[in-house]
């Protein structure tokens, strides 16, 4: 019998619900597991309706958070644009003992992210949230090449908005680089989102974010450098299958410790945004 999976979103018409359900099909592990629920709080004007929705991807209709978590056997939390909606819409997840992935950017704030992971430690709830970008072959090589020893400098390249897309840069310099971030600075101009990050130990990240940028990074470790040459590309398939695997043995293929880093940069970075040139101070 196939693991029944919920989804619980602001609201459901959004690039992420409209696809997860195909990749989880298509994945390695799609005979184990099917998307079985899905509920929206909000439904915005202009958006699918969840009825029409439901229908067209031949999933059912919850009437409530609490049906979602009551009948699935692990839980999707969404809103993957309105991260100020993930406390809320998580917490009953959170509190069921049911693995919960929480999808990108995890809280809008450290303090927000770390009550989310307290109260799933409490109810002893595996709890996992990540940008897909951790998870693409050459992040993950890079990784494998550096033998475990964090990167002494790493500069990132992509596209989208600060709001929306810098997750997706954030993700793999906290992947590669690992955790001890102090400071950010940002000093990019109109066109371009330019961020420094200082580590404690003197290993600096830069994050270069254009709409003409693909994904794509270069890091320097004590081996010597590796260069990306080849765009990042396979993240989404590889992503779906760690979230699987995730489900499937309750233990998170990203860490809880770089998660909440990864948050902490987003909200250094965001509160540098309005101060270009100055160093933001990254919370712990």
């Amino acid at each position: 019998m196939k693991k029944k999976i919920g989804f619980i979103d602001y609201y459901i018409d959004e690039w992420h619900a409209n696809n997860y359900p195909q990749m989880i099909r298509e994945s390695t592990n799609g005979d184990s597991f099917e998307v079985a629920l899905a509920w929206e709080e909000i439904h915005p004007e202009g958006k699918v309706h969840i009825d029409q929705w439901c229908r067209e991807h031949g999933i059912a209709k919850a009437e409530s958070i609490e049906q979602v978590v009551e009948e699935c056997d692990c839980i999707v939390v969404l809103s993957p644009d309105n991260v100020e909606r993930h406390e809320d819409l998580a917490r009953l997840p959170l509190m069921s003992g049911k693995p919960v992935y929480v999808d990108k950017p995890f809280a809008p704030s450290l303090e927000v992210g770390k009550r989310m992971v307290e109260l799933a430690k409490s109810h002893n709830t595996p709890l996992m949230s990540s940008s897909a970008l951790r998870f693409d072959s050459t992040v993950q090589n890079a990784v494998t090449q550096m033998s475990g020893q964090p990167a002494r400098y790493m500069a990132t390249f992509g596209p989208g908005t600060w709001e929306i897309y810098a997750i997706h840069q954030v993700e793999p310099i906290v992947t590669v680089m690992g955790t001890g971030a102090e400071k950010v600075m940002q000093c990019g101009n109109k066109d371009t989102n330019v961020m420094i990050i200082q580590y404690r130990d003197d290993r600096r990240a830069v994050l270069n974010q254009n709409p003409n940028f693909p994904f794509r990074f270069i890091a320097s470790c004590s081996e010597g450098s590796i260069i990306i040459a080849d765009n990042m590309s396979d993240f989404f398939p590889r992503f779906i299958e760690a979230m699987l695997e995730f489900f499937d043995t309750r233990e998170t293929k990203a860490p809880l410790d770089q998660t909440l880093e990864v948050t902490a940069i987003l909200e250094a970075g965001t509160t540098a945004i309005s101060r270009p040139g100055e160093w933001v101070s990254v919370p712990k």
